[in-house]
């Protein structure tokens, strides 16, 4: 009796774990999960936890990775807005967000994963033709003091391929995108080349200009002031020969009205500038100015 009870409960948990086995299954943290029901999704599951279903055939799960997925695109050739050819390369990277979505377009092949980015691979080719021919080639490869515009253009191709994605209902979304290679063809290497010299050319004869306009005009600004200077030094010259003359025609009145004074002031200052230094003087009280020396005692004359 005891050893048919032992089987009996044996047996049933034998089955209970074969149940939970059919029935019962995980979703780890980096996967998300569609459950099918005869072959369609009817549930996505994007939360880690356990999780019931029907057993197979009434119902499957389907399993992928959460994670983001990194991949590059092939090196494509695109032309510029300016007509030359490019070579880019670009990396992404990618998640699914909608397993339900996602299910229906790529769970039918055997790598999924791999299948979804062969079709972001199509649109990513697509999306940088479009973008790079919008562009000129000083925008990747430039030789002026502005640089490249290597974001605006990433972020260019990263709206473009998002919004196709979207709009096809892939169940996934671009993480993030860049440039890992920019490459030009060995045949139009030289003719950049030359560009660039050009460029850098114009730039120097630019700076030139710029500096002999910049010397120019503090030459001119310092012949301005230098002509303003001796202006005003002439006018100032005239005015003071002006006073001058004022002042001397009104010496001129008085002199012209007493001669014997004009010629007394005269001898004496005559007299003034031959004596201004201490000196011995051997003259000739007869000659004028000295005359005015005649009559005076020669003690008043000793220094």
């Amino acid at each position: 009796m005891k050893q048919k009870s032992f089987a009996l409960a044996l047996g049933g948990l034998l089955v209970l774990i074969f149940g939970l086995w059919l029935c019962a299954f995980q979703v780890r943290q980096s996967e998300v999960a569609v459950v099918t029901t005869f072959g369609r999704p009817t549930r996505p599951i994007t939360n880690a936890d356990w999780y019931v279903q029907a057993p197979w055939p009434i119902q499957r799960v389907w399993k992928f990775d959460q994670r983001v997925q990194n991949f590059e695109s092939q090196l494509t050739e695109s032309l510029t807005r300016d007509n030359f050819n490019l070579l880019t390369k670009v990396y992404a990277g990618w998640k699914i967000t909608d397993p339900a979505a996602f299910f229906p377009k790529f769970a039918g092949t055997s790598e999924p994963i791999a299948d979804a980015e062969k079709v972001l691979t199509r649109l990513l080719a697509n999306a940088t033709t479009a973008v790079v021919g919008k562009h000129p080639l000083s925008d990747f490869v430039s030789a002026t003091d502005n640089g490249t515009n290597f974001v605006a253009v990433e972020n260019e191709i990263f709206a473009a391929v998002q919004s196709q994605v979207r709009a096809n209902n892939y169940g996934l979304d671009i993480e993030f995108l860049g440039f890992k290679k920019v490459e030009l063809p060995e045949k139009v290497t030289e003719s950049v080349f030359e560009r660039m010299q050009s460029e850098r050319k114009v730039l120097a004869d630019k700076s030139q200009s710029e500096g002999e306009a910049e010397a120019q005009n503090i030459r001119s600004d310092a012949d301005r002031r230098a002509a303003e200077m001796l202006a005003n030094a002439e006018s100032q010259a005239t005015r003071i020969q002006g006073e001058g003359e004022a002042v001397a025609a009104q010496y001129l009145a008085v002199f012209q009205q007493n001669p014997d004074l004009a010629n007394f002031i005269f001898r004496l200052n005559a007299l003034e500038v031959s004596l201004k230094d201490r000196s011995t003087l051997i003259l000739d009280q007869h000659i004028p100015p000295f005359d005015l020396f005649q009559g005076v005692s020669t003690n008043l004359l000793k220094p």
